[in-house]
């Protein structure tokens, strides 16, 4: 990440939410193709030296996103988004959760409500800044994935969608 974009990573114990507020060097429009075409979520959803790869997506409202971020040695790490609803180039709401290959849902890990905001920034608007608030649904469920390194991992996956718009930019 340049050091001029703005990146937050808040916690609040209180309302139990994590509020993610970044700054890219792309325009909203490619910006939200990355984090809506699994084609191109699958180059940067994980961090490395994890790989993405998507076994369905249906990116509408009531649609899902079924996927799994891959180690070097081949163990799959599955997860679910099942998206409540969508705004186009604006914004979309859904619910996370770890899954297993099939997409049923793992109770014993948290699943939280992620609502994502896209919105020009910069000069000219060359710039898209994303705010997410994830919610879980306790503070025991918050600070259990802030235990298995939810910000390391956020960082460097959202690092690597910075390296991915320089390449799509061109």
């Amino acid at each position: 990440m340049k050091a001029d974009l703005q990146f937050d990573f808040l916690v609040d114990r209180d309302k139990s939410t994590l509020t993610i507020v970044r700054e890219f060097a792309a325009k909203r429009q490619l910006v939200w193709e990355c984090h809506t075409k699994s084609e191109l979520l699958d180059r940067w959803f994980a961090p490395t030296p994890l790989m993405t790869k998507t076994k369905s997506m249906e990116f509408r409202d009531g649609g899902h996103w079924h996927y799994a971020m891959v180690d070097p040695e081949g163990q799959e790490y599955w997860g679910r988004l099942d998206y409540l609803t969508i705004r186009p180039l604006d914004g979309y709401a859904a619910l996370d959760g770890f899954s297993d290959e099939t997409g049923a849902l793992n109770p014993d890990l948290p699943r939280s409500r992620w609502d994502v905001e896209f919105t020009d920034a910069g000069p000219h608007c060359a710039h898209c800044l994303v705010r997410t608030v994830v919610s879980y649904a306790s503070a025991q469920d918050l600070e259990t994935v802030i235990g298995m390194g939810m910000k390391e991992g956020l960082t460097a996956t959202l690092d690597r969608l910075d390296e991915l718009l320089l390449t799509l930019n061109g």
